[in-house]
């Protein structure tokens, strides 16, 4: 994920308000209005803005300003009407994606202005209107069929969450090695990918340990090709984190996902609608299915469990005969991430309080009471989000490999090209 880290690429002396009405021209003009609005909600919602390096007058106007919701929520109507007025041709194909990603985020925008308004929807109404897309619904069975199978997987006896919790704590990384191992699986993500993906030479990214955070760890993404990565050290770090977060913050994920946003769009094309980014909104999908279904690109078939039992074991004082054994178990657990999206409906809806959306997740979801506890907070800020991850890797992975045919270098191919585009998640389905 990203938060809010805003850096100016360039100032200039245009004197704007962006809640009066101005005259409908282009789509240009409209991504302008569009990008001031954002910022005006930002304005009432801490975590609304993850990103921002456009003209800093128009955060210094938003913050002067500090436009009522009500006034946000009908200038958002009025640009939504405009789009439909604009008669700019559709040149290519982005430029006529980018007429609906424009409506369908400023929908999303006016579906979170009503929520701070106190306009209460349901998990599925929620995430439909701020991420275009819901995830299915899974009876607890399908869950027990995947437990059964993590129960014979795993050694010992006694109920399978405490014998996981044992078995795991082979795999933890020592907190004194934890940066070799990350900057090692950093490297071999950014060299995977940098082997399909041309990146602007300037690229670059640093990392940060950090606590108290609601999160496993955020790309801050800061403009000109740069990130900032944290990664949260509160609860113990396992072995496969350092790919899982190399690649879905890094590389091909978040870091590169904005930075060919930033080249192609922004800088190519003048679209300054992607120098912004509101997280409560399709964008967001796509921006974390990208990331999950990236470590796969970058890892096809058995070359995750490769790497890491001859590279990043012995870097960590692990034992290499074990990856193999971690990566099956591993895998299955992989498959209860919907778990956490039903945990989250059942106490967003109000159908169960935090301490059973807890245990919930630590019967269902292999998550340590700890970690359970630490999910439902993240529930409480970002709610429906947590489809994005699961719902989005699946969208994505189902639209690229449909393209791809089974072809690796296809596979890159396709994936480039989502990750330069501004595509929604209703355009990923068949």
């Amino acid at each position: 994920m990203r938060r809010v880290l805003l850096v100016a690429l360039a100032a200039a002396a245009i004197a704007a308000r962006p809640l009066q009405p101005q005259p409908t021209s282009t789509m240009d003009t409209i991504a302008e209005r569009y990008v001031k609005l954002v910022l005006a909600v930002g304005q009432h919602d801490g975590d609304y803005v993850d990103g921002f390096y456009g003209r800093a007058e128009w955060k210094t106007d938003a913050e002067r300003q500090k436009a009522p919701l009500a006034d946000i929520g009908a200038a958002a109507a009025r640009l939504i009407a405009d789009i439909d007025d604009v008669r700019d041709p559709a040149a290519d194909e982005l430029t006529g994606l980018r007429r609906e990603y424009l409506r369908r985020q400023l929908q999303a925008l006016s579906a979170r202005v009503r929520m701070l308004q106190g306009t209460r929807l349901t998990f599925d109404e929620e995430s439909q209107a701020l991420y275009d897309a819901v995830a299915p619904r899974h009876p607890d069975s399908f869950f027990e069929d995947i437990l059964n199978e993590i129960d014979r997987a795993l050694p010992g006896g006694g109920p399978p969450i405490e014998r996981y919790d044992a078995f795991r704590q082979k795999f933890v990384v020592a907190p004194e090695r934890l940066s070799r191992v990350f900057d090692r699986a950093i490297a071999e993500c950014r060299s995977r990918t940098l082997s399909h993906v041309t990146l602007p030479a300037e690229e670059h990214f640093t990392v940060e340990y950090v606590t108290n955070k609601p999160w496993s760890g955020y790309n801050w993404y800061q403009g000109r090709y740069r990130s900032l990565i944290q990664v949260n050290t509160d609860l113990p770090i396992y072995i496969d984190r350092a790919i899982d977060l190399a690649c879905h913050e890094g590389y091909p994920g978040h870091h590169v996902y904005n930075a060919l946003l930033e080249q192609h769009l922004v800088r190519d094309r003048g679209w300054v609608e992607f120098t912004i980014y509101p997280l409560f909104s399709p964008q967001s999908l796509i921006a974390e299915g990208t990331a999950n279904y990236g470590i796969e690109v970058a890892f096809p078939g058995d070359e995750r469990l490769a790497f890491e039992r001859d590279v990043l074991f012995p870097l960590a004082g692990l034992d290499p005969a074990q990856a193999a054994a971690y990566a099956r178990v591993r895998t299955l657990v992989d498959r209860l991430a919907y778990a956490g999206n039903e945990a989250a409906r059942r106490y967003l809806n109000g159908e169960i309080d935090r301490a059973a959306a807890a245990a919930w997740m630590t019967r269902y979801a292999m998550s340590s009471p700890k970690v359970a506890d630490q999910r439902t907070h993240f529930f409480d800020t970002y709610r429906s989000y947590v489809i994005n991850y699961n719902l989005g890797k699946d969208l994505v992975k189902q639209f690229v490999e449909a393209r791809a045919g089974g072809d690796g270098a296809r596979r890159w191919q396709e994936f480039e090209r989502l990750l330069a585009s501004p595509r929604l998640p209703s355009g990923l389905r068949p």
